[in-house]
């Protein structure tokens, strides 16, 4: 039978609503040793989850490992748009064994998981491996994260995705909370994020804007 098209979304798209975001330890220490993505490009794309996720009212957790004693503050590109949000410290590596962040998943009480962080074969696979086993769906922002090598943080994606995890990129997750230019409350937010921080994209709107007063709706 030839299937039906309706002009509806898959349910495997992101919305605002139906996901907790983790951001887990953008930090110093974790960042002196990163290589498999230059560190400008990391946060600016740590900071575009940020700001996506925060304008939107996406459920979210900041947890950091050992901040005062070895690995020091989050990026300030991550913190700054969720001035209000308390953060998380932890010692274990794996965030999904850490009891604070377990007790506020299930307080927010969402489905879906959202990871981003450092470094990705280990403080990313830990959790996303983990919630899978437990039933939930794992989404990975794969260019909001980074680890040692390029080959470490590709078979760390390579690993979730063979378990069952979902990558997608930090504008394609601006760009799928929005979804629609006629969306009018957050069209004026998702815009403005993506000239800041969304890169080539960013400089055709602003150019857009500037020189015809252009509007992607």
């Amino acid at each position: 039978m030839k299937p039906t098209a309706t002009a509806a979304p898959s349910p495997l798209l992101l919305t605002p609503r139906d996901h907790t975001l983790i951001m887990i330890d953008y930090q110093s220490q974790m960042a002196f040793a990163t290589h498999s993505i230059d560190m400008p490009t990391l946060r600016n794309n740590a900071g575009l989850v940020a700001s996506a996720a925060a304008g939107f009212g996406v459920s979210a957790i900041l947890t950091t490992v050992a901040e005062k004693s070895f690995s020091g503050p989050m990026f300030d590109e991550v913190t700054a748009p969720f001035p209000d949000l308390r953060m998380l410290d932890r010692t274990s590596m794996n965030t999904w064994e850490d009891a604070a962040v377990i007790a506020r998943v299930n307080q927010i009480g969402k489905g879906r998981i959202v990871l981003a962080g450092l470094w990705t074969s280990v403080c990313i696979v830990g959790p996303a491996l983990s919630a899978l086993n437990q039933g939930f769906e794992v989404y990975v922002i794969a260019d909001a994260c980074g680890d040692i090598s390029a080959e470490a943080h590709e078979r760390a994606m390579q690993r979730m995705v063979q378990a069952g995890a979902r990558p997608i990129t930090s504008l394609q997750y601006l760009l799928e909370l929005q979804r629609d230019w006629a969306r009018a409350d957050t069209y004026e937010l998702t815009t403005g994020i993506a000239a800041k921080l969304g890169g080539g994209y960013g400089l055709g709107i602003r150019y857009a804007k500037t020189m015809f007063g252009g509007h992607e709706g």
